[in-house]
């Protein structure tokens, strides 16, 4: 899958934090007209306390059977410290490696993080979804920014999240009794649709199975 160098990632926090808001004003919040949902791919990246290396992994599922079709990994220098809002320029490198030995790009990539749901509206599913130019969706466990109603108890209720006065994402039950997730669009992807892709991909269990611990 080919990537689209938008800038240098040897930057200072305050670089990023320009760079951010550089490429928020870039998104694009609307679906393909083409878009064939046939294939998605879990992208998420680990790292161990004391260990300066990251390891990251894609995992590309067939859909709606969620199958998993090919699995890609990378390991990199953490080169950018734990700055919390700038977790893209510490995790991005590895894991544009690790998409990046796909075979095929993936219809959808969602994400273990935010997209839209961010403090300058840029979270890593924003990111990577530019540098790719690919629909991309940030599913988080825990809110980064934004005041937002619990949904219902119901799997499939939801409420918006809003951040200064403008929706950023949905606060998505999955399962019931157990806490909901975040749903942002990351780049060329909507709420209503990547709220669907989302609770489709939940089968029985809290995380869509892209992005779930026993797939990545």
């Amino acid at each position: 899958m080919m990537a689209h160098a938008l800038h240098s990632w040897e930057l200072d926090p305050a670089g990023a934090r320009a760079v951010q808001r550089r490429l928020a004003a870039r998104l694009r919040l609307e679906v393909p007209g083409d878009l064939r949902l046939n294939s998605l791919c879990g992208a998420d990246v680990s790292s161990a306390r004391n260990d300066q290396r990251v390891y990251a992994v894609a995992v590309v599922l067939s859909y709606p059977e969620l199958t998993v079709e090919e699995v890609a990994a990378a390991v990199g220098p953490a080169a950018f410290p734990y700055v919390p809002g700038l977790l893209s320029f510490r995790e991005g490198p590895p894991l544009l490696e690790a998409l990046g030995r796909l075979s095929a790009p993936p219809d959808v990539i969602l994400f273990d993080g935010q997209g839209l749901a961010h403090p300058r509206g840029l979270g890593i599913a924003s990111h990577l979804g530019l540098w790719l130019e690919r629909p991309a969706i940030g599913v988080a466990k825990k809110p980064l920014v934004g005041a937002y109603i619990p949904p219902g108890p119901e799997p499939g209720e939801a409420s918006p999240l809003i951040h200064q006065e403008r929706q950023v994402g949905v606060v998505l039950r999955t399962k019931r009794g157990v806490k909901p997730v975040f749903v942002s669009p990351g780049h060329r992807m909507d709420f209503d649709t990547a709220t669907r892709i989302t609770l489709s991909c939940c089968r029985g269990y809290r995380l869509p199975e892209p992005t779930r611990g026993e797939n990545i």
